[in-house]
């Protein structure tokens, strides 16, 4: 059995992934950390959330120099659900421990370590690391997560973004000249469990943010290989994500064409096509690990509408590391 530890597990996607590595037949859960100074600290996971209550009842510890060195002697992997500069800056003492880990923060999924300053405000304190990591979306790239003992884990917004466009990237369909517009929902939980005025939710409308300047465009536009243009909104549900994203196609591109590009997702449990029609919406996918796709085409426009809805704290969060997990170690093969 291989022991995983989660830092950062107080918080929406850590306790999550808390829950699915604790009821996972390849995988024992291990020590659940938070910062040393936490409220946290000392109480258990299934006070903080009841439904784990029997099924994960470890105390959460604080993460003392003293807790970082027994986390590293009793376990084989790692799971970082923290803010993007406290993983960039606990990876190197993990990885010289001969750890594998699991980044669910953006703090190593670019090679370029001036996108960090530009779009997440902070100098990354180990580029050498960037170079190593592995991006683990892995309905794409499930060979790879077995090259590296650093993976980074896609955020959620990019999951719902890459799923439904790298198969009309892959297939050539995407007219070069025009950017895929992506407008995407996501429900509040998408924002952190720490209280803030802006995502109370009596305070919630259905509004955009980050306009322009959101730093998962950058990771969209380097997985998916073509610029986009990205606007998230804040929706006011709990969680889910829907992706509506219209797209130019080439001059002469036929829904036959289409088709075939999406047959790439044939036989795949991770993402399913609806039929002609259809379009998903964030309750169908609230707590589920699959991501619902639907498309249509507008032949004398050449435009596309594809519509992509995944949970933010499973698909985009934690049910892909868990998956990462277990590609990583052989556990199982991701169909």
């Amino acid at each position: 059995m291989t022991t995983i530890a989660i830092i950062g597990a107080s918080g929406y996607a850590g306790a999550t992934l808390a829950k699915l590595i604790a009821t996972d037949d390849s995988l024992t859960l291990g020590g659940l950390y938070v910062s040393e100074a936490s409220v946290d600290a000392g109480t258990p996971l299934s006070s903080l959330y009841p439904e784990m209550l029997g099924l994960v009842d470890q105390p959460l510890q604080g993460l003392s120099a003293e807790a970082l060195q027994q986390l590293c002697q009793d376990h084989q992997g790692v799971c970082l659900a923290t803010e993007h500069q406290v993983s960039a800056t606990l990876v190197p003492t993990l990885l010289e421990a001969g750890l594998s880990v699991f980044d669910l923060s953006g703090g190593h999924r670019f090679k370029d370590a001036a996108i960090y300053p530009e779009y997440y405000g902070f100098e990354h304190p180990h580029p050498e690391h960037l170079l190593q990591a592995e991006y683990g979306l892995v309905d794409w790239y499930p060979h790879t997560l077995n090259k590296s003992k650093l993976i980074a884990v896609p955020g959620c917004y990019p999951t719902a973004s890459l799923l439904a466009l790298k198969p009309l990237q892959q297939a050539g369909l995407l007219a070069e000249s025009a950017m895929p517009v992506i407008n995407a929902v996501s429900g509040v939980s998408g924002a952190g469990r720490k209280a803030q005025l802006n995502t109370h939710f009596c305070q919630v409308s259905l509004t955009p943010y980050g306009v322009l300047g959101h730093r998962h465009q950058p990771e969209i536009e380097t997985y998916l290989g073509h610029p986009v243009v990205f606007t998230p909104h804040l929706g006011n549900f709990k969680r889910g994500i829907l992706a509506t994203i219209v797209c130019q196609l080439k001059a002469g591109i036929t829904d036959s064409e289409i088709a075939e590009a999406y047959a790439v997702y044939q036989g795949n449990a991770g993402v399913k096509l609806l039929p002609q029609g259809s379009w998903p919406k964030v309750d169908d996918v609230a707590g589920s690990d699959r991501c619902l796709l639907a498309w249509k085409f507008d032949a004398g426009k050449q435009t596309l509408v594809v519509a992509s809805a995944i949970d933010n704290l499973m698909k985009g969060a934690a049910s892909q590391a868990l998956d990462c997990i277990n590609i990583h170690f052989g556990h199982e093969v991701y169909s």
